[in-house]
């Protein structure tokens, strides 16, 4: 993470690609005791409830959007506030991509807005959202 001096708002923040798996959508469905066959059930997922494939998860999405953040300030602040939104289904098979962007810097507070994203490669956003994080003096 650059100093805090040096933080501007258009800064981009790195990107993240992941291309999620039945094994990792199995796993994380299980850590977080999410038992809804659509995320790991390709038969019930397409002829019950009529998705071309099985679906990514929208709690994955936004902690991919955290991830973003804290993997980019490292020990050097505190996230404040966090919020997103899932907007669009993504599927096995789609590579995502996460990052975001710096959009305002406040001297006063050692504060940072962020806006951040999860899109498909190349493609639209799945899961637009934004962080505020308060850096350590």
């Amino acid at each position: 993470m650059p100093k805090f001096a040096d933080i501007k708002p258009v800064d981009a923040l790195p990107e993240r690609r992941f291309t999620p798996t039945n094994v990792s959508l199995f796993l994380y469905n299980a850590a977080i005791w999410n038992a809804h066959r659509i995320h790991y059930e390709e038969t019930y997922t397409k002829e019950v409830e009529k998705h071309p494939a099985i679906v990514v998860d929208g709690p994955l999405q936004g902690d991919w959007l955290t991830q973003t953040v804290l993997n980019w300030m490292g020990d050097d602040g505190t996230l404040v506030e966090f919020e997103y939104s899932n907007r669009r289904t993504s599927y096995i098979g789609d590579t995502l991509v996460s990052g975001g962007k710096v959009e305002w810097v406040n001297p006063e507070t050692r504060e940072a807005e962020f806006s951040l994203f999860v899109r498909i490669e190349g493609g639209e956003v799945t899961a637009p959202g934004r962080a505020v994080v308060r850096f350590n003096p």
